[in-house]
């Protein structure tokens, strides 16, 4: 009965982790209109979170083992929930930022530590497989219902709310924590990898920094060099020490399995997509046709029902088409999800027609994602099968926040004439790489899925 209890309090914790990921999208405008910022700059409240939430994954994960799984859920929890209460009550823009970096940050010790947990609490088989089933279909309710909540709390109550909203649900969550999950064993000494997981943060808010004030008018032309020169130091300086370290966060073994690397490449490329339809979604219905925040929530309602859909069918297609298909299926329909709603943008079209868009955009998550991942993890043992599982989320995370911030920085720079078009268009020609990426994956013979 205890296992139960805390598999619903840490359900809870993983529902409200996901709806963060969507929960912006809708009041991207209004918060935009309170503090005066452009779409561009917008950005941030969207990357900042997904960015360091996918950096610093690996090392939540790593400090759970090292200092103690409940230490840090209850570490990485509270950083949330302050974070969140940060973040209703930021007074200006920056703040804001700030708190949702630390978001992230919570995140990324919070949801590996509640996994293992899990794991542990529940014995291997039917109950093990029924607690994980339970905890990714919160995962997807929560990205689902995040455009709708977003929608109906800043409508109702103001966007400061859909950051509130979390504050007491926070509490409870602690509380929970505290009372059911028996406390740790004494803190080991291990080696923690910290400038790895720095430097792979560093490296992708380097590069966002330097897309984004590239592009606004006024800003210094020096700054966007620097910081874009940082970010390849950054990721060059990571890889440096990775090979160096004696117990990498990331091991560089992990990158000689080719159908891994190319998964993960599609990954990230796909997600750079998904989240910049998110984007063009919102913006297309707020700013260009003027709906309220709850009217863009309700209007979204399609793309909530056809991504639940295509999340159920696509683990019974895995067998039939294989990994590989599914995947190349899920690229080209957000490539054409992608292509309409430049489409209806351009010609001012109505909310109705953004549907075939959202329905497309939909099953290119649920094909592409899936099938990626299923061949990310493909071969893996007892000794590499965690941090392939990490590298693929963060793949996805850092993927989607980075693709974002260069599908919008450029397409949404001073003097484009039509954002819409450009972004979708730049975003047409990531999915294509991705597409020539996934078709070279070889899935081996013994990890094949129908391929």
């Amino acid at each position: 009965m205890r296992a139960r209890w805390v598999l619903a309090c840490l359900a809870m914790l993983q529902f409200l982790v996901a709806v963060d990921v969507t929960v912006v999208n809708i009041a991207l405008p209004s918060i935009g209109a309170d503090f005066g910022t452009s779409a561009r700059q917008l950005t941030w409240v969207v990357v900042g979170y997904t960015i360091t939430g996918g950096g610093l994954l690996m090392l939540g994960g790593r400090l759970g083992d090292v200092l103690g799984r409940r230490r840090v859920l209850l570490a990485g929890t509270g950083i949330f929930g302050a974070a969140s209460l940060l973040a209703g009550l930021a007074p200006t823009f920056p703040l804001l930022v700030v708190a949702r970096l630390l978001q992230g940050a919570g995140e990324a010790l919070a949801l590996p530590a509640a996994m293992a947990v899990i794991v542990l609490m529940f014995p291997e088989g039917p109950r093990r497989s029924r607690a994980l089933g339970v905890w990714a279909a919160v995962a997807s309710c929560g990205l689902v219902l995040g455009f709708v909540l977003s929608g109906v709390i800043t409508e109702l109550f103001g966007w400061r709310w859909i950051f509130l909203v979390a504050v007491p649900f926070v509490v409870v969550i602690l509380l929970g924590v505290v009372a059911l999950v028996p406390p740790d064993e004494p803190a080991r000494r291990a080696p923690v990898d910290i400038p790895g997981a720095l430097l792979l943060t560093a490296a992708p808010l380097l590069f966002a920094w330097g897309v984004v004030e590239a592009g606004e008018s006024g800003a210094a032309g020096w700054w966007p060099a620097v910081a874009l020169v940082g970010a390849v130091a950054a990721a060059a300086s990571f890889v440096v020490v990775e090979r160096r370290s004696t117990d990498p966060l990331v091991p560089l073994g992990l990158f000689r399995h080719r159908p891994r690397v190319m998964a993960n490449l599609a990954t990230a490329l796909l997600s750079a997509a998904l989240s910049t339809s998110f984007l063009l979604f919102t913006f297309h219905l707020q700013d260009r046709l003027g709906l309220s925040p709850l009217a863009a929530g309700v209007t979204l309602l399609p793309l909530a029902v056809a991504l639940v859909a295509a999340a159920t069918t696509v683990p019974r297609l895995l067998d039939r088409w294989g990994a590989r298909t599914c995947a190349l299926v899920g690229i080209a329909c957000t490539a054409l999800g992608v292509g309409v709603i430049a489409l209806v943008a351009h010609v001012g079209a109505g909310a109705v027609a953004t549907v075939p868009a959202m329905i497309l955009v939909a099953a290119g998550m649920g094909f592409g994602i899936v099938g990626l991942q299923y061949v990310a993890v493909s071969g893996v043992t007892d000794d590499d099968a965690g941090v392939a599982s990490g590298v693929q989320r963060a793949a996805d995370q850092l993927g989607g926040a980075t693709g974002v911030t260069l599908y919008i920085g450029i397409g949404f720079a001073p003097g484009v004439a039509d954002p819409f078009v450009v972004t979708g268009g730049l975003a047409v020609v990531g999915l294509v790489g991705a597409a020539l990426v996934a078709r070279r994956i070889a899935v081996p013979a013994k990890a094949r899925a129908g391929d």
